[in-house]
Parts: structure tokens; sequence; C-alpha cells
């Protein structure tokens, strides 16, 4: 290409430049003029600076810095892994750093949530924000001052994440890795089953249905890495959980053991052979409301007979008494 036809790119030249310019060759300027021509460069620089912003950002999307989930946390049926905060603000301030871009936070507390908010700034000055709210994780046995740091690591993750638009990626292992199984989790205390099963009472169950322990130990630790341990929090882990509309939470309510033997007992085949003596019996006797009844009636022992062994008393030995109807005369 010839220097002709060159394309040749313009630097923008700001209003500040132009007015040196004119004052250059011989313009006049006075203090009204030069106040409004420094507000216009003001913007002019705020504009320039995001413009420079929205490029940088784009260049660095363009090639994300990969985000592995290099933490494994696993109990029972559930499994999962994230990426741990040292890891996603290691690999995305470098990636960031090299199109002049760096993160940063800042934390404040409003009644009783933490709030985190995370800032983007180009080197021109232009930043973009976003911020999210959580309160103290009151999960495990920690103190005050870790429930909060819990809640800031987890929320500086998750806004970093939001506003470069990123998210962590399962590590690949397709049987040529290490072989490694990942750590499992410890379970849950005594103490902890305690709460537990008291978190499980408070939450209300369908109809025929009830809350399953080991459910809620899951999704509580898959969610707070911890499981709940203190009775005065029962109350708002089960509105939690509840909040959650998880179906997988409620199992079937165990049956009873009478009510379970008399739905075998009702489900079993009817035995040919009693079907056969019933009959033989109502033939000869009677169906049960056909029965003829014995002719004497003893109103002490309730003893039915149909001839006296000594006239007038009872044939019960135990009872002899003489209080007796004659059916046939009544």
């Amino acid at each position: 290409m010839s220097e002709q036809n060159e394309i040749q790119r313009i630097e923008p030249i700001s209003p500040l430049a132009n007015a040196a310019e004119l004052v250059k060759v011989g313009g006049n300027m006075d203090v009204g003029k030069l106040k409004e021509l420094l507000d216009l460069q003001e913007r002019w620089e705020a504009n320039e600076a995001k413009k420079a912003f929205v490029v940088a950002m784009a260049a660095f999307k363009e090639n994300p810095p990969e985000i592995l989930k290099d933490k494994t946390v696993s109990y029972g049926q559930t499994s999962y892994r994230h990426a741990t905060l040292y890891n996603v603000t290691s690999k995305i301030n470098s990636a960031l750093s090299l199109h002049g871009l760096t993160a940063s936070w800042r934390t404040a507390q409003d009644n009783g949530s933490i709030k985190v908010t995370c800032k983007i700034t180009h080197v021109l000055g232009h930043s973009e924000e976003t911020s999210l709210s959580a309160p103290p994780d009151d999960s495990g046995k920690k103190n005050v001052i870790q429930q909060m740091a819990s809640t800031v690591t987890y929320l500086e993750r998750y806004t970093l994440f939001a506003l470069t638009g990123l998210a962590g990626k399962d590590q690949d292992d397709d049987g040529n890795g290490s072989g490694k199984k990942p750590p499992t989790v410890r379970p849950p205390t005594d103490e902890e089953w305690e709460v537990i099963a008291e978190v499980c009472k408070a939450i209300p169950a369908p109809p025929g249905k009830r809350v399953d322990a080991k459910k809620v130990a899951a999704i509580c630790y898959e969610s707070r890495q911890a499981y709940p341990y203190d009775m005065a929090h029962v109350t708002r882990t089960a509105e939690w959980l509840s909040d959650m509309n998880r179906p997988e939470l409620f199992i079937p309510e165990p049956k009873d053991e009478f009510d379970e033997h008399v739905e075998n007992f009702n489900s079993q085949p009817e035995d040919p052979a009693a079907k056969e003596a019933e009959a033989t019996a109502a033939a000869k006797f009677g169906e049960k409301n056909e029965q003829v009844e014995l002719r004497y009636y003893c109103t002490k022992c309730d003893k039915e007979f149909e001839e006296f062994k000594i006239k007038g008393v009872c044939v019960n030995t135990d009872c002899l008494s003489r209080d007796i109807i004659d059916r046939q005369k009544s």
C-alpha cells in the first residue's frame, strides 16, 4: 500500500486543545468561556474513558480466563464443585490487567445484612459496579467475625462473576486424570443431628409425608458449607428451607406396624381351604344371622345351653346361677 493510500488513525482533539490553538492564533477567551470550556473538557474526557472501558472489556471477553471449579464437596448423593475466591480473583484480575482494568470491592452493613460491591475500573477513570447482599453465614460453629468473613468471601466471588459475565467451569476428567476421589464431607455430629431434627419438625410437610433429615443436612451443607448447629436458629433455617420449594425434601410417612399388618393381610389372596370350611359350616348351621339360638341363657355369665344338668341351674360350674331365661317361654 502506498503512503498516499495508507489509512491513518486520527486521534480525536479535545476541546481544551482546540481552545489552546485558538489562543495561539490570537483569539480572546474570557473567564466565562474558560469555565464552559473546562466543563466541556470534563464531559469529553468522561465519554472517552467510557469508550475505552467498553473497548477494554470487549478485548477481555474475547479471550477470557478459564476459571476451574477447584474445590469439591460431596455428601451422600449430593456433590458439587465451586471455584475458590483465590482462584477466581487471581485469574480474573491477571486477565483484566492486560487491558488496563482492575477489580476492587467495598463492603457495608445495613440492618444486619452484609452488602458487597464489586467495581471494575479502567486506567482512564471510567468504572462500573454491581452489588449483592446476604445475611451473615451462621452455619457451622463460626464466631461472629467468621460468619461475616464467610459471607463477604461468597459475595466477592459472585459479584466478580456477575460483573465480568464469567462462570466457573468443571474440571475435565475423562478417565486419564489423577483418579483421586473427591474429598468426602464429615457427617453431622450428634448435636447437629438434634438441631436438624428440630428443623425437620418446624417445616410443614404435605399430608402423608415427612421431612427427610438427610436431605435437610445435605442442602444446608451444599448452600452454607456447614450443618445447622444452633437451636436459636431453628425457625429461621426452617423458613429458609421452606421458601426453597424443593419437593425432594419430603418422603412418604412410614406406616405403623398395625396399619402395615392390616394392609398386608387385606392384600393377601383368599385361602381356598378356609373358604371351603366356611361354606361347609354355613350349609350345616346356616349363616351367622340364620343360626338358631340355644333355649336357655344365663344372665349372669352369658352362657347359652340347650338343656340343664341340674334343673334350673346354669351348666357353667364356675357360675351355677339360677338366673336363667327360657327363650321358648319368653
